[in-house]
């Protein structure tokens, strides 16, 4: 198709597509936050309480007043009266007064007056109601204060976060237990192509069994979204539109993959422009592997044509549809994890097109790192894009920019984690 022809760099066309996109209106619904790990939030939570809501000790020792504790040494130790022990889970039923203290406990709650806690390793005792404090304590040592990990009222998650572990042990902590976020992207597959049938069936000379519905759906739901599949269509434009068509009445977005190269058999450009305006935006992405891509956007709705080598369709799909499944979900930009690792070997590519290879990282060891390189080596994996287990042997991929005719081997490189 003509559009083939316009090869657009792979920033350039995740820009038009975005630019062509209404503005984001995720939708919500409220769940049980020990079920939210990896859902966006829709709005800012604010702290019901302080955290802690009590002066707490973060170690086992001796609560005190810190002034009693002043200019104690090895040689001339401090003298205090131990008054009790706190008991945990409850507050001290009595207050210090000057040279006196109280055993307490990692978490423990201190008693009135107490302002810090000697460590246990420290101190020794001197008699059945006395210890001996060998180094003072500021002000505050070793004791978590009320409201120092957050303050009442104070902003603790912003809308758009996407919740870790540390978020969910957060809310639990504040007695949050019901988040609003916003609901998964549904995500439509469509998998086409005469040769192509289902993973439980033997294929026949000539048959390759579906890959790509499953790849894609298992990125898809990784991304935040939810994958339906639509099974796989023949080479049949008509097959093509219907089955589009319904799918995307039923979806947030589509994806299909196959049948997106110049081939006279490939006809998903036309059934992606009969779907809706403004239709293709760009046929063509200066990137290898990848380059017959097709970005879309029909009445609204984003659709995108993968191509079907298993490699091509996940590497495209990692580009294309992660940030865009993000985008729908108004979720904030977040940066990728990646390593930096050393090159083991030259890498050649064509000047003016963004090259992707995959590649399996290596741990050199401590040794290499403490000579000023890099801990990791970047050992590259060369496997045709219709490979999928050459993409499944490795652990990341590292990018070589258009201006770039390759890279040279000892040199340092980004891989971003797969």
């Amino acid at each position: 198709m003509p559009e083939f022809l316009r090869l657009s760099s792979p920033a350039e066309a995740l820009q038009t597509l975005l630019a062509a996109l209404p503005d984001p209106q995720p939708v919500g619904e409220q769940i049980d936050a020990s079920l939210a790990l990896g859902r966006v939030l829709l709005e800012d939570l604010r702290a019901p309480h302080p955290l802690p809501e009590f002066p707490r000790s973060t170690v086992d020792g001796y609560a005190v007043r810190a002034r009693d504790t002043f200019g104690a040494s090895e040689s001339l130790p401090a003298y205090l009266n131990l008054v009790g022990e706190v008991p945990m889970g409850r507050s001290a039923d009595f207050s210090l007064r000057p040279g006196e203290c109280a055993l307490i406990h990692t978490g423990g709650m201190l008693p009135e007056q107490a302002d810090a806690v000697v460590m246990l390793e420290h101190t020794e005792r001197s008699g059945a109601n006395e210890i001996e404090v060998f180094r003072p304590v500021a002000t505050g040592e070793n004791v978590l204060s009320v409201g120092e990990d957050v303050a009442e009222g104070q902003v603790v998650l912003k809308a758009g976060q996407r919740l870790r572990p540390a978020e969910i042990g957060g809310c639990m902590a504040l007695g949050i237990t019901t988040l609003r976020v916003a609901k998964k992207i549904n995500v439509g597959i469509i998998s086409s192509g005469d040769e192509i049938v289902p993973p439980h069936q033997r294929p026949q000379p000539g048959q390759v069994r579906d890959i790509n519905s499953y790849s894609l759906a298992a990125l898809v739901e990784a991304a935040g979204g939810q994958a339906r599949l639509w099974g796989i269509v023949p080479d049949d434009l008509q097959a093509m539109k219907t089955t589009a068509a319904q799918a995307l009445a039923e979806s947030d977005l589509l994806l299909i993959t196959a049948g997106s190269s110049a081939s006279v058999r490939d006809m998903t450009a036309e059934a992606i422009a009969s779907l809706g305006a403004p239709g293709v935006l760009v046929h063509g992405v200066n990137v290898r592997p990848g380059k017959p891509t097709i970005l879309a956007v029909c009445n609204g709705k984003p659709v995108i044509g993968l191509p079907g080598n298993p490699v091509s369709a996940l590497v495209i799909a990692s580009l294309f549809v992660v940030p865009l499944i993000e985008r729908l979900l108004g979720a904030s930009p977040r940066p990728k994890a990646s390593v930096l690792a050393k090159l083991t070997i030259n890498l050649s590519s064509q000047a003016g097109r963004e090259d992707w290879v995959a590649v399996k990282v290596v741990d050199s060891g401590a040794q290499g790192a403490g000579q000023g390189g890099a801990r990791y080596l970047a050992e590259p994996v060369f496997g045709k894009s219709n490979l999928i287990f050459s993409l499944a042997a490795a652990d990341g991929l590292i990018r070589i920019p258009p201006d770039a005719t390759g890279l040279s081997a000892g040199e340092l490189v980004e891989v971003l984690l797969m």
